[in-house]
């Protein structure tokens, strides 16, 4: 066993001093036209560092380099050995983040704390396993994984990272040197844009490669170690859900034709999954009989994978019946000789059915307004009898819920843009019903919901498409996002709740209602802190109305990456939420990064989703362990809330605000990047506004000045405030007694961690982005002292010293990769360019973004 007890000094054998061994032999990489690149980049690192220390700016660092250290004098000469630098560090960050994955088992105790195996000890000493194996009977987790654009390794550098990470697992020179060469000539940037099926195909790669493994075995855990084979029958413990192909929010490539082909890819990648285990079971169930039984399973799963039009489906239960009667015959009759893994195929069948992952369908609530629209005025101009009244718009909310639930009969499939691919989507999941299993698409997800009107205009859209009302066998979600909408979210649900016909729906669906709440339009919306703090009174306050109303309420959190989008330490979010927020289940997204750097092998995977498991279980097992927030610290939670939202307003009015972010960050080479099938940004204007942009262009163009400032903006004046008010030591009792508050300031202490204001530090005298760039300076500077006071640290993210160290030494590795974009930003906000010279500065720019956001793991 690795010995863990020297953190750092692990950290310093396997990551660091392994990175500085196998990145001599990038000396080697083929590179053609620039020689000894390898050579000169340390030396460009040395410059960018003592030329921040100095206060130069990056064109300044880049040309004393330059000058130097080479014979380049030209513009282009300059540029081309750039253009080389980008490629070599990007390849430096994928053999930095593969040398890392490879050490994880090192780095972390697996089985340890938040393990699912010391949950289960700790139960047991406790005296508390009939507790765990109640709370065992329902409670489950749900990683919904989703295409957003936050990916910037393409397919193939995946598998290599992937491929290379079991190579150095084994330390075998040989094929780590073959993968390292095959880094340096292998594209790393897409020519064209990817299509929705594209994403979904890639991302397919983890569920066949990492997540159909490691959620097996935590299944098995479960089932045979804690509740000794007493398994409840609809309780997967674990489920997967899916957003490529079934997102269209603001993604106009997402049609039903490509809803209904990743549909039938999530069904053919686990036929094939069943495949290669039926194939591997053959070698070792040859029993007589018994293997004339495996000989037809494999027969027909073969069909199914590879003649799927011309056979007949098979079903979950068709599955699990061939299996229970093998799993008999061979107790029976063979001596139970490895029945232990037909068990196992059993109960994969049990957590993906024939679906694999349900496929989510989502749009935005405005759309479905517009398509009810499109359909009213199709219907009248062929001269029938519209199903909206003609003065309909200006009626009250209440009119037109009351109108809308009459709408009985279907329409025909209407040609406008956004009725068509409304309607016709509800055909897609009709159809997925029928093929991969009700189980496999039966969510529909309203994005920007701001009422109750907008549910029923989604009931109302599932009618005209054929759905009979009394037999919607789909879950409607209202995704409540702003600060605004999550304070009028119970009033909605409860406006809901009261309608009768919402209540037979609700009926149908077991009386349980899934409520989606956004971290990332939150934050970008209202602040780091406000947002966090207006999410889990929501929840609190949609708890005690669903319970009231005898309704099982789920939360489903659109998380992101960073902190500022939802992510960071997410398990102890759940970890710390007590009775007051229902907690029978855990539902998250799992976006771009995030999924590569939690569920990048199979390790890691089980490791993260352990963890979640184990922090949802153990708040409901020991609640004693969780110590409820007094009405004074509630009271104290939104004064900090308020005053930061207060800040981050006045900082988002400031008239430089958005200019500065458009200049002087990556932010419009996002759409060039061509990292994902969305538009970078909502609508179709020339003009940004700051309500058309995205939540992951945003924060990642924040992450890539070395900002971050929706990590932070706003927390350091709340607390600065409070203090000043003679509430300092309320605000210590806090941080010690409340999970929820330590992990918000935690989580605030990376997105800090990651700033580096040396690198836009000439900006402070730019006449016209001067003061903006102070302003945040200064509130970084306060948000940093005031959360290293709060806290007892004398430096950020002390207590967690290896990901300290990962940090660190992430950002000294892109360091010069920084300097190159910040440069190139530079020089394009000179007037006096030619187009070619403004063409490779826009080049440059866009593919430095790959390695800066890769290397940071979780930026966007």
């Amino acid at each position: 066993m690795p010995d863990r007890s020297q953190p750092l000094a692990a950290f310093q054998l396997n990551v660091k001093d392994k990175y500085t061994i196998f990145n001599s032999l990038f000396a080697a990489l083929p590179f053609s036209g620039v020689a000894n690149v390898g050579a000169f980049l340390p030396i460009l690192l040395q410059h960018c560092e003592s030329g921040y220390a100095a206060g130069l700016r990056p064109a300044e660092i880049l040309e004393k380099f330059f000058e130097t250290h080479t014979q380049s004098r030209t513009t282009e000469e300059m540029n081309n050995h750039l253009f080389k630098f980008v490629q070599y560090i990007e390849r430096q960050v994928v053999l930095f983040d593969a040398i890392e994955d490879a050490a994880f088992g090192k780095l972390h105790h697996v089985q340890g704390k938040g393990s699912l195996k010391a949950l289960y000890n700790e139960a047991y000493f406790q005296n508390k396993l009939p507790a765990l194996r109640t709370a065992l009977q329902d409670f489950r987790i749900r990683v919904v994984l989703t295409a957003h654009p936050t990916q910037f390794y393409p397919g193939n550098v995946l598998g290599i990272l992937h491929d290379l990470g079991e190579a150095l697992v084994k330390n075998d020179f040989s094929t780590i040197n073959s993968y390292i060469q095959q880094l340096g000539i292998t594209p790393f940037f897409n020519k064209k844009q990817p299509t929705p099926l594209d994403e979904a195909n890639n991302l397919m790669w983890y569920l066949e490669n990492v997540l159909y493994q490691s959620m097996g075995n935590i299944y098995n855990f479960i089932a045979d170690e804690v509740l000794e084979g007493d398994v409840p029958a609809h309780n997967p413990f674990v489920e997967l859900g899916f957003w490529p192909g079934g997102d269209r929010d603001g993604n106009p490539f997402v049609t039903s034709t490509i809803t209904l082909a990743v549909a039938q890819s999530l069904r053919s990648a686990i036929m094939v999954c069943y495949y290669r285990d039926v194939r591997k079971l053959k070698r070792r169930i040859t029993f007589a009989q018994v293997d004339l039984v495996l000989a037809q399973l494999e027969k027909q799963l073969y069909e199914n994978v590879f003649r799927p039009t011309e056979s007949k489906p098979i079903s979950p239960t068709e599955l699990l019946d061939t299996l229970d009667g093998l799993i008999q015959e061979i107790t029976q009759h063979h001596h139970g000789l490895f029945v232990d893994r037909v068990k196992g195929l059993r109960n994969k069948v049990k957590l993906f059915g024939t679906w694999f992952a349900a496929l989510d369908i989502r749009q935005d609530s405005r759309v479905h307004a517009k398509a009810l629209q499109q359909i009213n005025a199709e219907q009248i101009a062929q001269g029938k009898v519209g199903i909206l009244p003609k003065h309909y718009e200006s009626w009250s909310e209440d009119e037109k819920i009351t109108h809308l639930l009459t709408l009985d009969k279907a329409c025909d499939t209407p040609q406008s843009i956004e009725a068509k691919d409304a309607i016709e989507s509800l055909y897609a999941m009709h159809a997925i019903q029928q093929t991969n299993g009700e189980k496999g698409c039966h969510r529909y997800i309203i994005s920007n919901c701001q009422s109750a009107l907008q549910v029923v205009e989604v009931m109302a859209l599932f009618v005209l498409a054929g759905w009979p009302k009394d037999k919607i066998s789909a879950d409607i979600l209202p995704l409540f996002e702003t600060v605004q909408d999550l304070d009028a979210a119970a009033a909605s649900m409860a406006k809901l709740y009261a309608l009768p016909a919402y209540r037979q729906h609700l009926q149908q669906r077991q009386l349980s209602q899934t409520i989606m709440l956004g971290f990332s339009d939150g934050t970008k919306d209202g602040s780091y802190l406000q947002a966090n703090w207006k999410i889990f009174t929501a929840k609190e306050k949609l708890t005690q109305l669903s319970r009231t109303q005898g309704i099982q309420v789920s939360f489903f959190d659109g998380r992101g990456g960073p902190p500022s989008r939802g992510g960071g330490k997410t398990h102890q979010f759940y970890a710390s939420q007590g009775n007051s927020i229902e907690n029978k289940d855990i539902q998250l997204t799992i976006q771009g990064q995030t999924i590569t750097s939690n569920f990048g092998n199979q390790a890691m995977a089980q490791y993260n989703l352990e963890q979640l498991l184990s922090a949802g279980l153990s708040s409901r097992i020991f609640p004693e362990k969780q110590k409820p927030l007094t009405a004074a610290q509630s009271a104290l939670m939104a004064a900090l809330g308020q005053i930061s939202y207060e800040t981050y307003q006045n900082f988002k009015a400031d008239p430089g605000f958005l200019p500065y972010l458009s200049t002087c960050s990556p932010l419009p080479y996002y759409t060039k990047s061509n990292i994902a099938s969305r538009p970078g940004k909502r609508g179709n204007g020339q003009s940004l506004k700051f309500e058309d942009l995205r939540a992951i262009p945003f924060v990642g163009s924040w992450s890539q000045l070395k900002q971050n400032v929706p990590g932070f903006y706003g927390l350091g004046t709340a607390l600065e405030t409070l203090v000043k008010q003679g509430k300092g030591e309320a605000l210590q009792a806090l941080y010690k007694d409340s999970l929820f508050f330590r992990t918000l300031l935690e989580n605030s202490m990376m997105s800090m961690l990651k700033s580096f204001f040396g690198l836009t530090a000439h900006l402070a005298h730019d006449p016209e982005f001067g003061g903006i760039w102070q302003k945040i300076e200064n509130e970084f500077v306060r948000s940093r002292d005031q959360v290293l006071w709060l806290s007892g640290q004398t430096e950020l993210m002390g207590e967690d010293p290896v990901s300290r160290a990962s940090i660190l030494l992430r950002d000294r590795i892109v360091l010069p990769l920084l300097t190159i974009q910040q440069t190139g930003l530079e020089k394009l906000r000179q007037a006096q360019l030619s187009e070619k010279e403004r063409t490779q500065l826009e080049k440059l720019v866009t593919r430095s973004m790959f390695g800066i956001i890769n290397a940071a793991r979780n930026s966007a």
